[in-house]
C-alpha cells in the first residue's frame, strides 16, 4: 500500500468509528474492535493476522495499565468517602484567603485528576464548585471553565492517568520524567489560560445546579470562615492530599534516582521498587485506608449516601465496598484503553508507516510538533483522550529514529494534542456540561474553548523547553 492509500484508509476508518459512535450509539468499545479489524483487513492482513494483533495489543496494554487503573480508582472511593476532596477544596480556598474561589475546585481537580480518571474527578468536585459558585455568587461559566481546564490537564497530561500511562509505556518514556515534566506544562498552561480567560467567563451569569446547592445558602461575608464548606470529621489538608501525592512522588523520586544515583548505591533498588507504579499507587490506597479507620463515622455515613447500602463495618466498606465500587468505575476505562491500544497496534504494525515517517521528517514542521497534530486531528475526529492519543501514538512511534526528540517529549507532545479538541463527540464534555449546569453551546464557549487555548499554551511550553534541550 501507498502512503496516499493508507493515509485515505485511515481517514475512512476515523469517519467510521465516528459514525458507529456518534450515529449509531454504538458502545465505544465494539465500536473499537470493529474499526481495528476492518484496518486490518484494509491494510492488507488476514483475519486471523488482523485478530492476533488485537489481541497481542489488548492484551499488552491492559498489562501495562490494568492494575494502575483499578488502584486508582479503589483510590478515589476513598477520597470520596473520606472527604478528602473536600478538605483540599478548603485548603485552596484558604489560600487564595477567599478570593478567586474559582481556583480551589480547579487545582483540586487538578491535583485529584493526577491517579484519579478525569470523569471520576467531574464527580468529586462538580457538587463543590456549585456550593463556592452559590456562595460566592460566581457564574457556573467560570466553575465549569476552570474546574474542566484542571482535571482535563492533568488526565491528559500526567500519568499515572490510563490514557498518557499507556502511550509512556509504549514509548518507553521514563515515567518520573512524564510526570515531572507532565506537572509543569500543565501548570503553565492552567494558569496561562486562566490570566487570559478569566475576565470573560465571569461575562455570563449560569447558575448551580439546585441539587448540589440544596440546604446552602450564599455566605454573609467574605470571610474565609464563612466560605468555608462545613463538613463535620474532615481531614487535615495534608493528610486529604497524601493519597494522590504519595504515588507522583515516589514514581517521581525514582526517577530523579535513576539520574543521579551511582548504580553500586545500595538504596537505588530500594527507589526503584516503590516507584514502581503499581507498588506506588498500592502505597496511596493503603494511606487512604489508614485514612479511612481514622474517619470512620464518615466514611460509614458517606458510603451509605452513595451506596444506600448501610453497614457498620468499616472493614468491610474499604476493603469490599470501596473495591466494587472501584471496580465498576474502572471497567470502562480499562477497556476503552485497551482496545484503543488495539487500533494503535493494528496501525502501527503497517509497513508503510516507516516510509510515512520519511515524509513526515523531510517537512519542515518542528518535529515535537507532528506527534501534537497527530493527536489533535484524532481528539477531533473521536473525542475519546485516550482513543486519540493511544492512536496517535501508535502512528508516530515507527518514526522516533527520525523525528529525533525523546520519548518524554514525544509523549507529552500527544497529550497536549489530546487536550485541544474537547467537543460534542467526547463523553467527558457532556458529563462536564450536565453537572456544571451548561447547555450545549454554554459546553463549547466553557468547556472547548478554555481546553483549546490550554493545548496552545501546553505545546508551546514544550516546544520551548525542548528547544532547551530541558526534554
Amino acid at each position: 500500500m501507498t502512503v496516499g492509500g493508507f493515509l485515505v484508509t485511515l481517514v475512512v476508518a476515523i469517519a467510521i468509528l465516528m459514525v458507529l459512535i456518534l450515529r449509531l450509539k454504538m458502545h465505544p468499545v465494539l465500536a473499537l474492535f470493529l474499526t481495528a479489524l476492518g484496518l486490518g483487513l484494509a491494510l492488507g492482513n488476514g483475519v486471523v493476522d488482523t485478530v492476533n494483533l488485537i489481541n497481542a495489543r489488548f492484551g499488552g496494554t491492559l498489562s501495562g495499565v490494568g492494575v494502575t487503573i483499578i488502584l486508582g480508582s479503589i483510590l478515589a472511593m476513598g477520597i470520596q468517602d473520606t472527604g478528602a476532596a473536600t478538605s483540599i477544596s478548603n485548603f485552596f480556598i484558604k489560600l487564595f484567603r477567599g478570593k478567586r474561589l474559582e481556583l480551589a475546585p480547579a487545582l483540586t481537580a487538578f491535583i485529584v485528576s493526577i491517579p484519579v480518571f478525569g470523569d471520576i474527578t467531574m464527580v468529586l468536585t462538580a457538587p463543590i464548585a456549585s456550593v463556592l459558585s452559590l456562595r460566592k455568587k460566581i457564574s457556573m461559566s467560570t466553575m465549569a471553565a476552570f474546574t474542566g481546564l484542571g482535571l482535563f490537564l492533568t488526565h491528559g497530561l500526567v500519568p499515572p492517568t490510563p490514557g498518557i500511562l499507556a502511550i509512556a509505556i509504549m514509548y518507553g518514556a521514563d515515567l518520573g520524567m512524564v510526570i515531572f515534566w507532565g506537572i509543569i506544562v500543565s501548570i503553565i498552561a492552567f494558569f496561562g489560560t486562566w490570566f487570559l480567560l478569566r475576565n470573560w467567563t465571569e461575562k455570563e451569569w449560569i447558575e448551580p445546579r439546585q441539587d448540589f446547592v440544596a440546604g446552602f445558602e450564599m455566605a454573609k461575608s467574605d470571610k474565609v470562615s464563612d466560605l468555608l464548606i462545613e463538613e463535620d470529621n474532615l481531614p487535615s489538608a495534608l493528610v486529604a492530599m497524601l493519597p494522590l501525592l504519595i504515588p507522583v512522588v515516589l514514581i517521581t523520586l525514582a526517577s530523579f534516582s535513576n539520574v543521579y544515583m551511582a548504580e553500586s548505591s545500595p538504596f537505588l533498588g530500594l527507589f526503584k521498587t516503590i516507584g514502581d507504579k503499581v507498588i506506588a499507587l498500592l502505597a496511596g490506597v493503603i494511606f487512604t485506608v489508614i485514612l479511612g479507620f481514622s474517619k470512620k463515622d464518615k466514611v460509614l455515613t458517606n458510603n451509605k449516601r452513595v451506596t444506600g447500602e448501610t453497614t457498620n463495618s468499616i472493614h468491610e466498606v474499604m476493603l469490599n465496598k470501596w473495591v466494587a465500587r472501584g471496580l465498576l468505575v474502572a471497567l470502562l476505562p480499562l477497556l476503552i484503553t485497551a482496545m484503543g491500544g488495539a487500533v494503535g497496534g493494528v496501525l502501527s504494525a503497517a509497513p508503510v508507516i516507516q516510509e510515512l515517517g520519511e515524509i513526515v521528517t523531510a517537512s519542515n514542521i518542528l518535529p515535537v510538533l507532528i506527534p501534537y497534530f497527530a493527536a489533535l486531528i484524532l481528539m477531533t475526529a473521536v473525542g475519546s483522550m485516550t482513543t486519540a492519543g493511544l492512536t496517535a501514538a501508535a502512528i508516530i512511534l515507527p518514526m522516533m529514529n527520525s523525528l529525533g526528540i525523546s520519548p518524554v517529549a514525544a509523549v507529552l507532545s500527544i497529550g497536549a494534542g489530546t487536550m485541544a479538541l474537547n467537543h460534542v463527540n467526547n463523553s467527558g464534555f457532556w458529563i462536564m456540561t450536565q453537572f456544571f449546569n451548561l447547555d450545549t453551546k454554554q459546553g463549547i464557549k466553557y468547556v472547548t474553548i478554555p481546553t483549546f487555548v490550554a493545548s496552545i499554551i501546553a505545546i508551546a511550553a514544550l516546544t520551548i523547553f525542548v528547544s532547551l534541550g530541558l526534554i
